[in-house]
């Protein structure tokens, strides 16, 4: 299987009192009987909260937006404005009572299920729909949000973004010319076990997965991503098949501005990644060992610092986005790098509209408990020779 890369708060919403006595001073437009006020419309969110049932609904912050779906009002909508079109041009659904689902039902029936990992019973019984609408839904909005939502993630196009990451990223912890962080994961995954087609999903820890590998900007925002692959593939050969490895090798990418460290080197953009990772002329991991100089010792500390970013960006979009914790229970193995795809879309746009209800989740970087680090000891000559000279570049030891 290939790969798939990708590239406030609550406002109630106050209507103005309209005149609907069609003419000026007629008798009965002086005062809003009790008829009259029900005519005016009402903030959906007061409405569709109303509808919540289940433990949920017993929970004392299901009335609050934020809580239930972990984004702010103005994120919400403009969701909704993306897939619009695709979510209500198709046949509509209806909840249990027979009520029509509007735009703003359908979507936050799929956020719910995509950010909470319930089950399809779960959410139809919480909102009053039968889970076939909801898996519908679902479906309807993640071929929505692949279309017009793969804009918010993308490799930085002009030199001025890429100028803006880089000095990020050395604001950090000094490593200069740096343009993104990776880092893997595993999604898990409960298959049956006596399918031995599914072995190949087995991951080194012994559980089914797919993985998902990024590359993370200073923001936590995710730049190129691979996913699609089964858990018994390794970081290193995950890396090797992704269309970001060919575009770097025929340098097509991470070909910007080089920056001279001293009068007879120079330093090319480059992304770093853990030990897991090879040593690439464009990809610089940590020195091996543990009875290392002090300047590579120095070096590594900056470097573990700086890649922090990715471990957090996964962890934070693993709690985000809580279908992807845990683990799925036989998922459709076709599907589910869309899904993977999506949440790392909702990821971005909660970044780049820049949501104050991010600010309010823990900040972690255990994304993948319970796995050892990888080692690759795949080494390019020319690079342990250039991060030996950034290595003493960082440590103020290198020559003039």
């Amino acid at each position: 299987m290939g790969p798939i890369r990708g590239q406030k708060r609550k406002r109630k919403i106050v209507e103005k009192k309209v005149d609907r006595s069609g003419g000026g001073g007629g008798g009965g437009s002086s005062s809003s009987t009790s008829s009259e006020k029900d005519e005016h419309p009402k903030d959906w969110w007061d409405e569709f909260s109303r509808r919540i049932t289940g433990p949920l609904s017993r929970s004392e912050d299901s009335k609050k937006f934020e809580s239930v779906f972990k984004i702010s009002r103005k994120t919400f909508n403009y969701i909704c404005s993306l897939v619009k079109e695709d979510m209500i041009k198709s046949s509509p659904f209806s909840a249990t009572n027979g009520k029509c689902l509007g735009l703003n039902d359908q979507v936050a029936v799929a956020l719910r299920r995509l950010g909470s990992g319930e089950s399809l019973v779960i959410i139809g019984e919480t909102f009053g729909i039968n889970q076939s609408s909801v898996s519908q839904i679902t479906w309807r909005f993640i071929e929505s949000m692949e279309k017009k939502g793969l804009r918010h993630l993308k490799w930085p196009s002009t030199e001025t973004e890429m100028t803006e990451v880089k000095s990020k990223f050395e604001k950090m912890r000094g490593l200069p010319n740096c343009c993104g962080a990776i880092d893997t994961t595993h999604i898990g995954m409960c298959l049956p076990t006596v399918d031995n087609s599914n072995d190949v999903w087995y991951d080194s820890e012994n559980n089914h997965s797919m993985i998902l590998q990024a590359i993370v900007d200073p923001d936590m925002r995710f730049r190129d991503i691979v996913t699609g692959w089964p858990g018994s593939v390794n970081e290193s050969s995950a890396l090797r098949s992704s269309g970001f490895f060919n575009q770097c090798e025929k340098g097509n990418k991470l070909s910007g501005k080089k920056i001279q460290l001293c009068k007879d080197s120079e330093l090319r953009e480059y992304i770093i990644g853990d030990g897991g990772f090879p040593l690439l002329s464009w990809l610089v991991t940590p020195y091996p060992g543990k009875h290392l100089s002090e300047s590579k010792s120095e070096f590594n500390k900056r470097h573990f610092a700086t890649r922090m970013v990715a471990q957090r960006a996964l962890a934070r979009l693993k709690e985000m986005w809580g279908i992807l914790q845990g683990t799925m229970w036989r998922p459709d193995t076709n599907r589910l790098p869309r899904i993977i795809l999506v949440c790392c879309l909702l990821h971005n746009i909660v970044i780049d509209m820049e949501d104050e209800v991010q600010d309010e989740m823990p900040l972690t970087h255990h994304h993948d408990p319970g796995y050892k680090q990888q080692i690759c000891e795949s080494v390019d000559q020319k690079a342990s020779m250039l991060r030996d000279t950034l290595s003493l570049y960082l440590s103020g030891s290198l020559p003039p």
